[in-house]
């Protein structure tokens, strides 16, 4: 900015803000507006998903029956690992931000984010990774096959697609702290007046908490991969045992990060789950203090559970039970939020939108998966199940049905704040219907695939796996095209639709921002100024 001020405080010069804001494609490449940012990243995780369901699709297209139809099985690891990481790095995780962008600074009555130049830098970050992890394909030797854990030593053999993986994920954790540092500050000093902490809505405090999660585990990840980064070209030894190294020293770093990871991708789904509810049962939400209390437990737990994915690891009984039994613990905290949701809707006056539909959906199979991971707990039967479909059951029924379902909950409750357009309820309620139905085809079969020992992350099985898998893979391309539902509701919201006020779930008698904390009264769109 090349103004001067003269005595009377006035500028002279080229001032940008002569010219107004930037207009077209440059209003959404400079903005620092924490909704249009929130825009942004809603978009982009939309992208990835759809992008990280033609990597799936590609998976059951092979599966469908046995024998090598399409692709080899090199190939197919790499569809497996791609996969994984683009929908965990790409699309869960930045859904999540972009509902925290867009919420939070209305939740807490403040007028933007704490850092909107860092909150933008944070959101561009991502683009030129997940570029590198789809560019990945196309070099030679392919993307990563290690799988989405990127397991040493085999990810310390791969060709030049591991270390655009690993390139990517560093970004991307860079972005993940950015944004979390924004979203800390923001909540912990940009309250309205009067709003304490335990006062605060309770998808704000799910952030909160998950924010302190990522800032915790993120550098632990860039640790683990930058060890297999020196181990592939400087001649370090982190993970070779020729050289002294460990190779389940890898898993010990990698699910130090990668359990509370997976925390982190279901806490904003419990936060947004406490709004839905709330709002279409016409109650407060049952239990506010312990749904935070609740919250707290689950992420300080998920830090000593770690070791329960390393059971046939050959770690001595007394790790074993110990990681047992602590992971068991995990399903106290669980329990209570799953109680509360039952019991804020228990006498309520509950109408079924599809916001409500989806919520509903959530719990039911949310707890689902919650009951096979306690059976996957259990040492002795997870040394069984261990790398089989049951498990990869086990973690859709969490991710699919958990953060994915709390997504698309979410979404249609407050795309009318979003668009100022109601959805379409039809269109809404046919997506809620096809999506449950063609999910619980897709992955339900998986649980006796695993249980009959079907391993996982192979292009080909014994012939008793047949029917089974063809189901699911029926399923999984009704799942799909399903999405496709969705994001016509979408595009028809923002387009038009019946157009709403302030209050678009008059139903609910304008509950939607207060009910589920106790919040004091305000506008939500600007903070009250302080005279």
């Amino acid at each position: 900015m090349s103004a001067v001020l003269d005595q009377h405080g006035h500028s002279h010069g080229h001032d940008d803000h002569h010219h107004g804001p930037p207009s077209g494609l440059m209003r959404w490449v400079m903005t620092t507006n924490h909704k249009d940012i929130g825009t942004l990243y809603l978009w982009f995780s939309f992208i990835m998903f759809l992008t990280g369901g033609v990597l799936a699709l590609g998976i059951r297209m092979e599966l469908f029956q046995p024998g090598l139809q399409y692709w080899n099985p090199e190939f197919f690891n790499q569809l497996t690992t791609m996969h994984g990481l683009i929908m965990v790095f790409g699309a869960i995780m930045p859904a999540f931000v972009g509902f925290a962008n867009w919420l939070i600074p209305l939740q807490i009555g403040a007028p933007d984010m704490a850092f909107a130049r860092m909150n933008n830098w944070s959101f561009w970050l991502l683009v030129p990774a997940a570029m590198l992890l789809v560019i990945s394909f196309f070099v030679p030797g392919g993307a990563t096959a290690a799988g989405w854990t990127l397991y040493a030593p085999l990810s310390t053999q791969m060709g030049l697609g591991m270390d655009l993986g690993i390139f990517a994920m560093h970004i991307m954790g860079a972005s993940s702290i950015m944004g979390s540092i924004n979203i800390v500050t923001t909540i912990l000093n940009m309250r309205a007046p009067g709003m304490t902490l335990m006062k605060m809505p309770m998808f704000c405090w799910t952030w909160l908490i998950t924010a302190y999660l990522l800032i915790a585990v993120m550098p632990v990840l860039a640790g683990a991969i930058t060890m297999v980064l020196t181990d592939r070209h400087f001649g370090t030894s982190f993970f070779n045992a020729a050289g002294g190294g460990d190779p389940v020293m890898y898993q010990h770093i990698f699910w130090f990060f990668g359990h509370p990871e997976v925390y982190i991708m279901i806490l904003p789904a419990f936060g947004i789950i406490s709004h839905v509810v709330p709002a279409f049962a016409r109650k407060q939400l049952f239990g506010y203090a312990s749904m935070v209390y609740a919250t707290s437990s689950i992420a300080i737990l998920s830090f000593i559970v770690w070791a329960h994915h390393m059971f046939t690891t050959g770690m001595p009984a007394s790790g074993q039970l110990f990681f047992m039994y602590a992971t068991m613990l995990i399903a106290v905290p669980t329990g209570v939020k799953v109680f509360n949701w039952i019991a804020t809707m228990w006498k309520g006056s509950m109408t079924f939108e599809t916001p409500m539909l989806f919520a509903v959906g959530f719990i039911f199979v949310f707890t689902m998966g919650g009951f096979t991971g306690l059976i996957c707990a259990v040492t002795p039967i997870d040394i069984q199940i261990q790398d089989t479909y049951y498990v990869v059951a086990h973690f859709h029924y969490v991710l699919v049905a958990g953060s994915l379902f709390a997504l698309f909950s979410g979404t249609y409750y407050w795309i009318p704040k979003w668009t100022g357009h109601m959805y379409d309820e039809g269109l809404g309620k046919l997506h809620f219907w096809a999506s449950i139905i063609f999910f619980n085809i897709t992955f339900f079969p998986m649980h006796f695939l695993g249980l009959a020992g079907m391993p996982r992350r192979i292009p080909d099985y014994a012939t008793q796996f047949a029917d089974f898998n063809a189901i699911a893979s029926v399923g999984a391309f009704g799942f799909g095209l399903s999405q496709l539902i969705f994001l016509v509701v979408v595009l028809k919201a923002i387009k038009g639709g019946a157009k709403v006020g302030d209050k678009p779930w008059e139903g609910a008698e304008g509950l939607e921002w207060t009910v589920p904390s106790p919040a004091p009264y305000h506008t939500f769109e600007t903070a009250p100024q302080v005279k």
